[in-house]
């Protein structure tokens, strides 16, 4: 894909955990079914140019249900019911910013104004959670945290979650903002995700750093 992402993909192919990693992705979609579809597992950084982004929200895996995953962490294409751990997060976006619940789970709006929604692991085969995790794809996600934390401008970044959390380390926090938080997900989000305004927050330290703001809203369809 032609894009300032470019670079980065071009060093990590070159890299011999590249090869292994798209053997083995190759291998599992002809053995089993695997999401989302290959022109979807790069969607993030199609969709959010490293130039523009000012927020990153790291997930851990891609959604394993047909139809649901399309390459942007938390988000399901229009149509696909809003599955538990989106749900929690509209319902903390209702009551941090008092807009309406959103009418799907598309979060193309909110990566269209510089929100990198990226999984760690890109891939997932269907009904089999965390299936892809330990075969390369953490190496690829952390270089996309680093080359992020490396952009002169402040970016905000959310981690959700103890697997996010872990993330930290690889990010400056003299240059950026940290949002941390319980994940979304039904058996953690009362430990602390709820009443946690990732959403305010995140708005609060972009005005802070000069920055135009999120319109976190997706009542459209």
């Amino acid at each position: 894909m032609a894009s300032d992402w470019d670079p980065l993909l071009r060093t990590e192919a070159g890299k011999p955990y590249w090869n292994t990693l798209q053997t083995f992705v190759a291998h599992e979609r002809e053995t089993h079914v695997v999401y989302p579809a290959p022109a979807d597992v790069l969607a993030a950084l199609q969709l959010t140019p490293r130039a523009v982004v000012r927020v990153m929200i790291l997930g851990q895996d891609p959604y394993h249900g047909a139809g649901q995953a399309h390459g942007l962490s938390f988000s399901v294409r229009h149509g696909m019911p809003i599955p538990p751990s989106l749900a929690n997060i509209f319902k903390e976006l209702v009551a941090d910013l008092g807009v309406d619940t959103p009418s799907h789970g598309n979060l193309e709006r909110w990566a269209a104004q510089g929100v990198l929604l990226v999984n760690s692991t890109l891939t997932v085969q269907a009904a089999e959670p965390a299936s892809h995790q330990g075969n390369g794809w953490e190496t690829f996600t952390d270089e996309i945290i680093r080359t992020v934390n490396n952009k002169r401008e402040h970016v905000v970044f959310v981690l959700w979650g103890n697997a996010a959390r872990k993330k930290r380390a690889f990010i400056d926090t003299s240059r950026h903002t940290i949002i941390e938080s319980a994940h979304p997900s039904p058996l953690s989000a009362h430990r602390g995700f709820f009443g946690s305004k990732p959403f305010s927050r995140t708005n609060a330290a972009l005005s802070k750093a000069g920055q135009p703001t999120i319109d976190w809203e997706l009542t459209e369809p």
